[in-house]
């Protein structure tokens, strides 16, 4: 399972460039005349997937860091490294295994009695800002989908 980190990451690295090039490309499409509101949220919604994507990657390389230093054998790495939590020794000292949990994003410690928690390898905004860039692309492309098509206002000097 923490071999399709070495999937996803490289895909994770060019995608936030794909969406922007997108984007920007449908963003100036409209330029700078008074465009229609549905293509402004067509633009501004793979620009918001954009940044949803470069979130999930960072925390994607921060578990991948955390299963190296799992897997990393010799003298001090047991219990696992990732598992250590300051004023929790006892618990990382029952630690037999980990999992890698995709959604969400985080580095799960396996104890002896058949118990998980979470490791500190994954800060909370990284799951926060991921739901919320990625709900608020949804919605503006959804917008963009429904919406009432308004036609663009008439040059006046025309």
């Amino acid at each position: 399972m923490a071999c399709l980190l070495l999937l996803i990451i490289p895909a994770g690295l060019a995608a936030p460039f794909a969406l922007v090039g997108h984007g920007f490309r449908t963003l100036g499409r409209a330029g700078l005349r008074p465009a229609d509101r549905r293509d402004w949220l067509r633009g501004v919604a793979p620009l918001l997937g954009a940044v949803a994507v470069a979130f999930y990657t960072w925390g994607m390389l921060l578990v991948a860091l955390a299963v190296l230093d799992a897997e990393d054998g010799g003298a001090g790495s047991a219990p696992l490294r990732p598992c250590r939590t300051p004023g929790q020794s006892q618990r990382a000292l029952s630690v037999v295994d980990y999992t890698v949990d995709y959604v969400p994003l985080r580095f799960v410690c396996e104890t002896q009695g058949g118990g998980t928690y979470s490791a500190e390898t994954v800060p909370d905004y990284v799951n926060a800002a991921v739901v919320g860039f990625a709900l608020a692309a949804v919605v503006c492309a959804g917008a963009a989908a429904l919406g009432p098509e308004t036609p663009p206002e008439k040059d006046p000097a025309v």
